[in-house]
């Protein structure tokens, strides 16, 4: 990363994880997400990032979840993502509004077929009585789409963090690390500034 932007941070991004493919050993679309409860305690967990484009990152959940939640009562989020090998990072902190049926129909149908039995038997963030418990709901749902198309549940779906910020990091020596955020503007660009480690 130089101090001479990128046309958009999504240009960056994409460079990024391009490199964070070849490098990393698992998961290089692993993310961090945050969101917020009703008593203002912050959650984190961390998620796979499914898709990315000028409108913002996207990730899917059951909507039932802590996060579906979270992020329905609350539609404000930050994401990181950590590249351990790079020594690189990317925060993003922005809006959240829900992806389209149409393109949640469409994710959903990419999945592998256990991953869309798994979607309607887990009930998530819920408490269980035990590992057989969803066994047998896996089991149950397995018998009874049987061969057929499994169709999307409706309390499944994805969410899209619209970047208020994006800073990327990237580690020097001495600890004079390079930092650059980019914050929309309102005719559609983006303004750039440079920080202090």
């Amino acid at each position: 990363m130089s101090h001479t932007p990128h046309a958009t941070p999504f240009e960056l991004f994409q460079q990024w994880l391009s490199e964070a493919e070849k490098s990393e050993p698992n998961d290089p679309n692993a993310m961090s997400i945050a969101s917020v409860g009703p008593d203002g305690m912050p959650s984190v967990r961390m998620v796979l990032l499914k898709g990315f484009d000028e409108r913002g990152f996207v990730f899917y959940t059951n909507l039932e979840s802590q996060k579906g939640h979270e992020l329905a009562a609350h539609p404000k989020a930050a994401l990181c993502f950590h590249w351990k090998s790079l020594k690189r990072q990317v925060r993003v902190e922005g809006n959240v509004e829900p992806v389209s049926k149409e393109e949640a129909d469409a994710y959903y149908a990419s999945r592998a077929r256990d991953s869309r039995i798994g979607a309607w038997a887990s009930k998530q963030s819920q408490v269980m009585e035990g590992r057989f418990e969803l066994e047998q709901r896996v089991a149950k749902y397995a018998l009874k789409f049987g061969i057929s198309e499994i169709p999307r549940p409706e309390f499944w779906s994805g969410f899209r963090i619209v970047p208020t910020k994006i800073e990327f990091w990237k580690d020097k020596p001495f600890r004079l690390h390079e930092r650059i955020v980019y914050r929309p503007t309102e005719d559609g660009g983006w303004d750039t500034s440079v920080l202090f480690p």
